[in-house]
């Protein structure tokens, strides 16, 4: 009975922590958004590069090396960061910002499917309904006369959302065993480098992109690289340590109003209304599956 009570006041989040949480997606869906204009002047696999290479070279020095994890950490930075990064932005490259941001809430159905088979945990009912939700939603967006001839970009930012599930779930035991920020740490460390490589093979010398830039496009990578990796995550695994991850997860839906105002008011883009009722159909979905559990599957 005390351990109850004490779970409830521990889950009771404070006012101080409850903005620390939603700094989380302000932060990251304005990033998010501002990284388009940027690719006009940084390929992706560049701006994501640098994203994770400048707080790796920050951060790497108050961490232990991580020993006897350094293969796991590859394939979780190459899934999870490479591989997800290069296809969401790429992605959004090509696509409105605004149809992307909303398009990347698929993570959360995602991760139920993968959980379902990798970690055995059966979605509930309501998991299930908000899935199918969600998946609607998604099939009125793609018909937004925006994303016309644009199938391309909308299949990368999906398939992005995809790895991102799998990264995610691939990440838990490796969170468990050297703490979340730590975690995160490493990723960039393992990241940076690997997406730099990716962009020389494919986009060529990069110092033409970075002596071509210009302010606005460097702003954005001071932004990404400085602010919102470890502000930005690091306010979010400062609320995850301290509350169940089943309270802080639906502030994350405040990500793609973020997003949405942002790619409006700054980039000037105007949505159709199939987006936004696309949109808010996803949205309902996702929620549907944050405030509902999974239950692990018994032997």
């Amino acid at each position: 009975m005390y351990s109850n009570f004490a779970d409830r006041v521990k889950s009771k989040m404070k006012i101080q922590d409850i903005f620390i949480a939603l700094l989380v997606p302000i932060i990251l869906g304005f990033g998010f958004v501002i990284a388009k204009p940027a690719m006009e002047y940084f390929p992706p696999y560049l701006l994501m590069g640098m994203r994770f290479t400048i707080p790796a070279l920050m951060l790497v020095w108050w961490f232990p090396l991580p020993r006897g994890l350094y293969l796991d950490l590859f394939k979780v930075s190459f899934v999870g960061s490479t591989l997800q990064y290069g296809l969401t932005y790429t992605g959004l490259n090509i696509i409105d910002a605004s149809s992307a941001v909303l398009l990347v809430q698929l993570e959360v159905p995602f991760g139920i499917i993968i959980a379902f088979f990798l970690l055995k945990e059966i979605p509930t009912i309501k998991n299930i309904i908000g899935l199918v939700i969600a998946f609607i939603g998604t099939y009125i967006l793609t018909g937004a006369p925006n994303l016309e001839g644009k199938y391309v970009g909308v299949l990368l930012v999906l398939a992005g959302a995809f790895t991102w599930s799998l990264g995610a779930v691939m990440a838990k035991p490796l969170s468990k065993k050297i703490g979340a920020f730590a975690l995160m740490t490493w990723l960039c460390v393992f990241s940076g480098p690997m997406l730099l490589f990716v962009s020389f093979v494919f986009d060529g010398n990069p110092l033409e992109y970075i002596l071509s830039a210009n302010i606005n496009s460097w702003l954005t990578v001071i932004f990404l690289g400085f602010f919102m990796q470890p502000v930005g995550y690091g306010a979010w695994y400062y609320v995850l340590k301290r509350y169940p991850i089943n309270k802080v997860m639906p502030v994350l839906l405040v990500l793609p109003v973020t997003g949405l105002i942002t790619s409006i008011f700054l980039l000037g883009e105007d949505p159709p209304k199939q987006v936004f009722l696309g949109g808010i159909i996803i949205i309902f979905g996702v929620g549907m599956i944050l405030f509902t559990k999974s239950k692990k599957i018994r032997r």
